[in-house]
């Protein structure tokens, strides 16, 4: 059974929206871009495009590997996606993937959108 948060990250996946969340006590905005699980948590491979985090955000955005049991005060809103403008380096955030905005995902997502 998927977490609230699990659907939320989800349906932005699925309409392309953008997060809103707080993560580690620090608001962030956000785009999902890989959802599943790893170690039987769930988790999000996610480009953090504005807002805080632990170390300085560049300003580009970075990639970030999310445990969604962390997220909270989850809101979706419309606004550009964003994906980073290279990502040539294979992923490890998330080991069964449920889903991948890209659709030519080279994980084998369970589910395509």
């Amino acid at each position: 059974m998927a977490s609230p948060a699990y659907k939320l990250f989800e349906q932005a996946m699925t309409s392309r929206k953008q997060i809103l969340c707080t993560y580690d006590g620090h608001p962030r905005e956000l785009c999902p871009v890989i959802l599943g699980h790893t170690n039987g948590q769930e988790v999000a491979l996610v480009y953090q495009f504005a807002g805080r985090s632990k170390s300085k955000l560049p300003p580009h955005g970075q990639w970030k590997c999310l445990s969604l049991s962390k997220a909270s005060n989850i809101k979706l809103r419309d606004g550009p996606w964003y994906a980073g403008s290279s990502h040539t380096t294979p992923q490890h955030c998330v080991q069964a993937v449920d889903l991948d905005v890209n659709p030519v995902s080279p994980y084998t997502p369970k589910r395509r959108l």
